[in-house]
């Protein structure tokens, strides 16, 4: 199975376009659970996924959040992935993006080691950066990052809407690039016309879509122009879920505040069809 048709496939399973970010900080995780358990971290994630795998299409950890908390924080990492059902993608969020030996590396503790099925990639070094991740793994897949949900994104990567800066120059010049598995794109919810564009410049890749949630991006624009051909968009919300509550009832908050962002969704997208 393709990552393209696991994704459809939990999309359809859970009418789901609902991706969770899971990122486990001490500043936020409900102070009981942090003293609770000797490592808190993986808890309290299989107290989130048990609480929502039914209402999403894929989940979202990111490196840094595990990082943070040293060793014991990457085999809570490996953990969680373990503990994800089979049948929900896992896009690891790491942003890697070195020259082609050092990708390599990367994919085979990633994408053979851990099993996620797929990353987001800083493509600065060009296209090294993707194809020895993706280049034989057709079951797998990249999410390039391309108009980043940052404040500061426009510094570098440019306005979509001009046609011209690092992000136009990433999504016109990435699409050639001979791969197996399926190569997206990062688009981020706070640029909604500039999704619009991402959109018309690659209208069959599919798009990891942040920004919505705490960061306050544009959930029209992401249901209106992030779905391609194939699939829907990977609609990203982390904060405003995993921490709807700083108490112990944090896992049932969580499953409250997925289901009220799934069903908007949802509505959105009943009304952008008709």
């Amino acid at each position: 199975m393709t990552y393209l048709e696991k994704l459809l496939a939990a999309q359809q399973r859970n009418n789901s376009w609902l991706c969770i970010g899971l990122d486990p900080s001490p500043d936020k995780m409900p102070i009981m659970g942090v003293w609770k358990w000797d490592e808190p971290i993986l808890p309290f994630n299989k107290a989130i996924i048990d609480a929502t795998a039914d209402l999403v299409c894929a989940y979202k950890p990111n490196l840094g959040f595990y990082m943070q908390w040293g060793a014991y924080g990457v085999v809570a990492l490996e953990r969680t992935i373990a503990y994800i059902p089979d049948d929900i993608p896992i896009i690891l969020d790491c942003k890697t993006g070195d020259i082609g030996h050092t990708q390599a590396a990367w994919a085979k503790g990633l994408l053979d080691q851990w099993q996620v099925d797929a990353v987001t990639v800083n493509p600065y070094v060009g296209e090294d950066a993707v194809r020895p991740m993706i280049g034989t793994r057709s079951d797998k897949a990249v999410y390039v990052l391309a108009r980043t949900s940052s404040p500061s994104a426009p510094q570098f990567q440019g306005d979509l809407r001009a046609g011209s800066g690092l992000a136009a120059d990433v999504i016109r010049g990435s699409q050639s690039w001979p791969v197996a598995g399926a190569l997206g794109y990062v688009i981020g919810a706070t640029y909604p016309e500039e999704l619009c564009v991402a959109r018309e410049m690659a209208p069959t890749a599919n798009f990891l879509i942040p920004g919505i949630g705490a960061q306050g991006g544009d959930l029209e624009a992401a249901v209106r122009y992030g779905a391609d051909a194939l699939c829907g968009p990977v609609i990203n919300s982390s904060r405003s879920i995993i921490y709807a509550s700083a108490r112990l009832d944090f896992a049932d908050a969580a499953r409250e505040a997925a289901m009220k962002v799934r069903d908007r969704i949802n509505a959105l997208r009943v009304h952008s069809a008709v």
